[in-house]
């Protein structure tokens, strides 16, 4: 696999967004596919069922072509795989190769693996890697890990989805039958299927299978490799390699430019410019081997470097090392740079030594693990044990501990729905509710308005509500009044009672005269 000629963005993705990309692949080269799948499938088809024919058990075809769809699996596989990193190969070229290409593990994937739900994951580990043996198992272990519930979601889904194109091309022939003879033909059709069905009824059964199979195996397939390639992103890196060696072919096509203006710039540089330059680089050289001590000068004597401290610090200059040296061997003494020190303590003359644990005796072993395995298990299913028991008695206890709460509860506000008070309306409602309003208490004017409201409604229409109806009621009972007006007055008066009941929202002044009109105009108040 070359990244470098990758024809698809291969980034991080989710397992769901990895299938998606799988099937659009599929989508992509859909010719390329399904071209050679015919050319292949087809064959088989006939061969199965022609051999099958002669024993009557054409049912074994279906199940035959079924069982060997991992061998035409590696058409889609070849395909994809060759137009991820290059071009899609042509029918030519992908019928030549499943002479060679793809059989390594075939026995498996017909065989033990047939049912595998992570045979879409597996297959391209297998037949893309070129591993065998104990490496080939571990590398399929890593690459299913974390994926196979998606894998198993994506062999079922394909499963249903085969049922269903199966069943939908069996009810096609419905759509021909009248529909007066519906009902007889699907008695029929049903009959034909499971009761003893002639031959072409069987091999018309085969037919409709191999095309539901022949559509979406290849999406399943596909699916199947574009998780191959998201687990592989997320397990290599192949984004940031990828990212790395773009970076790098940026950088050696700067360095090639670079490296050509150097040399034009060197081929640019004037013949005099380079004589002043090598002309220069002899003077250096003449003027440090000036510098530099002949070879035949002696180095300079002890007696002149004896004589430099007087130089230095004049006459009076002392040449004596013994101080330096008495302060050098006291600073070695001292207690501060030796960390070694003599402890003196009482240690037993005959010292015993511990000896090391013996081993436990295999039998022993293995009986305290199969103890420990009993005892963490036998926790978890009595633990489970008692939550099941406490689900199933939970109408008995419950009560009870909810009684067991200490102390009363202050009591929050309550707004009733519908104020039910004992006494009876005034007779001149719109004068009592404006002079609540007008005196400050706009609540007690709306609850006024409302419980006059309720009672002219239910009047009108000639029913009694339950106490304690809630606005919701009394609204679906409005609905039986005949005139609209009445019915659009009342549905007002409700809402501004519900903002003012429970969103503390009072409607201003002119709004509270218009609403009271409204009302008395509707129900007969007197104003």
């Amino acid at each position: 696999m070359r990244l470098d000629q990758v024809r698809v963005e291969l980034r991080p993705r989710s397992p769901w967004e990895a299938v998606e990309l799988g099937m659009a692949l599929v989508r992509r080269h859909a010719r390329a596919i399904w071209r050679p799948w015919a050319a292949l499938t087809l064959p088989a088809f006939a061969l199965l069922n022609a051999l099958v024919w002669a024993i009557d058990a054409l049912w074994l075809a279906a199940l035959a072509m079924w069982w060997l769809l991992p061998l035409f699996d590696r058409i889609v596989l070849f395909v994809l795989s060759r137009a991820v990193f290059g071009d899609a190969p042509t029918l030519r070229q992908v019928l030549a190769a499943q002479r060679s290409w793809g059989w390594r593990g075939i026995g498996g994937r017909l065989g033990w693996r047939r049912a595998s739900p992570w045979r879409s994951i597996a297959m391209p580990v297998e037949l893309l890697e070129g591993l065998d043996g104990d490496a080939l198992r571990a590398r399929r272990a890593v690459v299913v890990d974390g994926i196979q519930g998606h894998a198993f979601l994506l062999a079922l889904v394909c499963q249903l989805f085969v049922a269903a194109l199966l069943v939908s091309l069996l009810s096609l022939v419905l759509m021909f039958v009248p529909t007066e003879l519906l009902s007889e033909s699907a008695r029929a059709m049903w009959a034909l299927i499971t009761e003893d069905p002639p031959r072409g009824a069987q091999l018309a059964l085969n037919f409709a299978l191999w095309l539901a199979m022949s559509a979406i195996e290849p999406f399943f397939v596909g699916a199947g490799f574009g998780l191959y390639l998201n687990r592989r992103v997320r397990i290599e890196a192949w984004d940031i390699e990828i990212a790395l060696r773009r970076m790098r072919a940026r950088i050696a096509q700067s360095a090639v430019l670079a490296l050509s203006l150097f040399a034009l710039s060197l081929m640019l540089l004037s013949p005099p410019v380079a004589a002043q330059a090598g002309q220069r680089i002899q003077d250096e050289r003449a003027r440090a081997a000036q510098m530099s001590p002949k070879a035949g000068e002696a180095a300079t004597p002890p007696a002149e470097e004896a004589s430099t401290l007087a130089r230095v610090f004049g006459e009076d200059a002392v040449v004596d090392h013994r101080p330096f040296r008495q302060a050098v061997k006291r600073a070695y003494e001292d207690p501060l740079l030796n960390r070694s020190r003599t402890q003196a303590g009482w240690e037993p003359r005959n010292k015993k030594v511990p000896e090391p644990p013996k081993d436990m005796p295999p039998w022993l072993r293995t009986l305290v693990k199969v103890l420990a395995l009993v005892g963490e298990y036998g926790l978890w299913l009595l633990l489970g044990v008692l939550l099941l028991a406490l689900a199933l008695t939970a109408k008995r206890w419950w009560p009870w501990m909810r009684g067991i709460g200490g102390g009363a509860v202050a009591e929050s506000e309550i707004v009733q729905t519908v104020a039910v008070e004992p006494e009876a309306l005034p007779e001149d409602l719109a004068a009592e509710a404006r002079r609540l309003w007008r005196e400050g208490r706009p609540r007690r004017a709306l609850a006024l308005l409302y419980r006059g409201s309720v009672e002219a409604m239910a009047a009108r229409i000639g029913v009694a509500l339950v106490p304690g109806a809630t606005e919701a009621e009394c609204l679906r009972a409005s609905r039986r009044m005949p005139d609209a007006d009445d019915r659009s007055a009342f549905a007002r008066m409700v809402r501004v009672w519900q903002y003012a009941a429970y969103a503390r929202h009072l409607p201003a002044d002119d709004e509270f005269e218009s609403l009271l009109g409204e009302l008395s105009q509707r129900f007969g108040w007197a104003r």
